[in-house]
């Protein structure tokens, strides 16, 4: 995941919390723990967590996307078209 921009919109998670969620994420990456954070940045715990399942959840839907998109490709070509339908 070096280099690569991802599609979460920090600002909307920001506001929807009130707070800044790209310190989250860098305290994350740093290593350090839910509750180390929390206490820390003076959030609340469920809190914290709830952005965490945010994040994890816009990510897994960024992944899936793109899957799809794959396999859209290559299950469009027509050479595998006739190889799933032969008497069409």
């Amino acid at each position: 995941m070096t280099g690569e921009k991802t599609l979460i919109n920090i600002k909307q998670l920001s506001k929807k919390y009130r707070t800044n969620v790209s310190k989250l994420i860098q305290a994350w990456r740093r290593g350090h723990s839910d509750l180390e954070i929390s206490r820390s940045y003076r959030i609340n715990l469920t809190t914290l967590r709830q952005i965490k399942a945010d994040i994890e959840l816009t990510h897994r839907r960024i992944r899936l996307e793109k899957r799809k998109e794959k396999f859209s490709d290559f299950y469009s070509s027509p050479q595998h078209h006739i190889f799933l339908r032969p008497f069409m």
